[in-house]
């Protein structure tokens, strides 16, 4: 029985090696085992057995094309370190100046020598300085390849590879293995050089594709000082490690990321989701927020409806968007940002920052951070106008406002048109973003209309912060006179261009504040900054924008009607970072909202009608049915 057994493991033993020669011959050719074994020569550098084993890996490559990812990656130099298994440093020349990022250990530092500032990323240190318990602590993981060493070991079957006309192997997997191991289409290209390294890499899947042109690759067996290595000059700030850690992933995440267009008008509404007294519509496509009650009704209907866009429009505004300004400026964003608050907070209503606060519990958020994204320093680059009387086709009232800021940086696909019914002061819409309670663009149902457009004086922080003030306007004013005596009272902040109109009484009014002046332009008067007034119109960009703007209005007067008073906002009017733009008819209170997609700038995508009126008289939630 015995020798039967040795017997039969040893015919087993044959058949299985004559089965794996058989299946490796048949299932493997000379490209397939060529690229396999390229990349297998980079696994023993990326994830060798262990890591008394490992060497330090130095690298340059230049990005030469993308596809479907932003142009502005392309033709910059970059150098990498890499040492298994948590030690990497990154190197780009970005014209003619270099930034670097680097993992060293249990820490993360980001170093821009020639604005001589950088920063260190700890666990210990507090994500904000006025919450000590505030410390998150991150587990940075090994730096391991996303595929298993039996993975690994299978690429010479696993992988269908041909030669291109160029000479490059153009590898896939095979497809029961992609679906397996998520895969996708993905195609690798590979141009490997004489030491077996490549020396070009193309990676494309689905409609995203980029290439990289490897200059040189060199290894060393000794390991290298991975801190931040600082010169005297430099200004390097100890932050939580969590805060860059999400700058990282946030840039990733949202790279060359797509909006879609909106669909075609179809009449479609339908309601999405209902909470308490609030509730989520989406109407022709778009989000509509209802918001009623007290400032913490409020603040939690908002933050249980848009969890999700609430979370990642702060994720993208203070992680993405803010960390990513200190590069440009030499200064810790959280730092800049927490000082304007401390100077900004005293002067706010304690109703908007207790609806902030609800807000942030419900979503999931620190307090801190739905506040400091609602004190974001907003620097506008905007346009507004207001038509009445002889300027339009019936003696109507229509208002403009052209938002210019921020394209592409999450802002746009957060968009939501918001109802808001406080149980003190008036109803109103604001045409804003998940996460945001103040407002840049808004009417009321007293037939009052405002937007407004930055300027210059970042840092005069002492006053009311400029989209509460406005939200203050839109719930206290009743009339023109009195929403000029808020905005006069202020205490205001920065230098911010306003335009409001008043329907009941069909005037308009622009408005240049600063905490010190506070000047007052009424329809058809003239500017030093507005040399070329339009009777019975107020005209408020800057520029070539100016000049287009008021050719485009003397052009049209007398003849202005909702569609022509649209296409005022057109390019260029509106500049190419117009990511909303609003036209407001507050006789009647109808309003025309428009968001900019991938494509196009908000001017140039489909506008979606609304109705204040009717939208504040809606039924509730159980009464709506959704469209067929």
């Amino acid at each position: 029985m015995k020798r039967f057994l040795r017997v039969s493991l040893i015919v087993l033993l044959f058949l299985a090696a004559g089965s794996a020669v058989l299946w490796f011959g048949v299932l493997t050719s000379a490209e397939s085992r060529a690229a396999a074994a390229c990349l297998n020569r980079l696994e023993e550098v990326l994830q060798p057995v262990s890591a008394e084993a490992a060497k330090t890996l130095s690298a340059d490559f230049t990005i030469t094309g993308v596809e479907g990812l932003p142009k502005e990656l392309t033709e910059h130099r970059v150098h990498v370190d890499f040492r298994y298994p948590d030690c990497l440093h990154l190197a780009v020349e970005i014209d003619g100046h270099t930034y670097a990022m680097a993992r060293n250990g249990d820490e993360a530092w980001i170093h821009v020598p020639h604005q001589h500032f950088g920063m260190v990323g700890i666990n210990e240190v507090p994500r904000f300085a006025g919450f000590p318990d505030s410390v998150e602590t991150v587990d940075l993981p090994d730096l391991n390849l996303p595929v298993s060493r039996f993975q690994r070991q299978l690429l010479p079957v696993a992988l269908l590879a041909k030669k291109t006309e160029t000479g490059a192997l153009e590898c896939r997997l095979r497809p029961s293995l992609a679906e397996r191991w998520n895969a996708g289409d993905a195609v690798l290209t590979l141009v490997t050089g004489e030491d077996g390294y490549p020396r070009e890499i193309g990676l494309r899947s689905g409609e995203k594709a980029v290439t990289l042109e490897v200059r040189s690759v060199r290894l060393a067996s000794e390991n290298r000082d991975w801190s931040l290595q600082a010169v005297p000059e430099d200004q390097i700030e100890r932050v939580a490690l969590s805060h860059l850690v999400r700058f990282s992933t946030s840039t990733l995440e949202h790279l060359g990321k797509e909006i879609p267009a909106l669909p075609p008008l179809d009449g479609s509404r339908s309601v999405v989701a209902s909470h308490r007294k609030g509730r989520l519509e989406q109407i022709e496509g778009t989000r509509v927020l209802f918001l009623k009650g007290t400032p913490e009704e409020m603040g939690e209907q908002h933050g249980t409806l848009l969890r999700e866009e609430v979370r990642d429009l702060m994720d993208r505004i203070l992680y993405g968007v803010g960390v990513g300004s200190s590069f440009a400026k030499g200064r810790w964003f959280f730092g800049e940002i927490e000082e304007a608050q401390s100077r900004i907070e005293p002067f706010i209503s304690d109703r908007y920052l207790r609806e902030m606060d609800a807000m942030a519990t419900a979503a999931g958020l620190h307090r801190q951070e739905a506040r400091l994204g609602n004190f974001f320093p907003e620097l506008f680059h905007c346009s507004g106008f207001a038509l009445r009387g002889g300027a339009t086709k019936d003696g109507r009232m229509f208002h403009g406002r052209v938002l210019d800021y921020l394209r592409g940086m999450g802002l746009e696909e957060n968009s939501v048109v918001m109802v808001m019914q406080p149980d003190e002061g008036n109803a109103w819409v604001n045409v804003s973003y998940a996460g945001f309670i103040g407002s840049v663009t808004a009417m009321n149902e007293k037939h009052l209309a405002i937007g407004e457009m930055g300027g210059r004086g970042e840092g005069n922080w002492d006053g009311k912060p400029m989209a509460q003030l406005m939200r203050e306007v839109m719930e206290r004013a009743n009339t023109i006179d009195e929403a000029i005596e808020i905005m006069r009272a202020g205490p205001r902040t920065c230098e911010y261009y306003y335009v409001i109109s008043d329907a009941k009484t069909m005037q308009a009014v622009g408005i240049k504040a600063t905490p010190d002046l506070f000047e007052i332009i009424w329809s058809g008067e003239s500017h030093p900054q507005l040399l070329d007034p339009v009777p019975d119109t107020v005209l408020m960009s800057a520029g070539d924008r100016y000049t287009e703007l008021v050719r485009r209005v003397k052009e049209g007067f007398g003849n202005f009607d909702a569609d022509s008073a649209r296409n005022l906002m057109a390019r260029p009017v509106c500049m190419k970072s117009n990511i909303q733009s609003v036209l407001f008819a507050p006789d009647t209170l109808d309003f025309w909202v428009g968001n900019a997609d991938s494509a196009n700038v908000a001017s140039h995508t489909r506008y979606t009608h609304y109705n204040l009126r009717e939208l504040l008289d809606s039924a509730p939630p159980a009464e709506i049915t959704s469209a067929e």
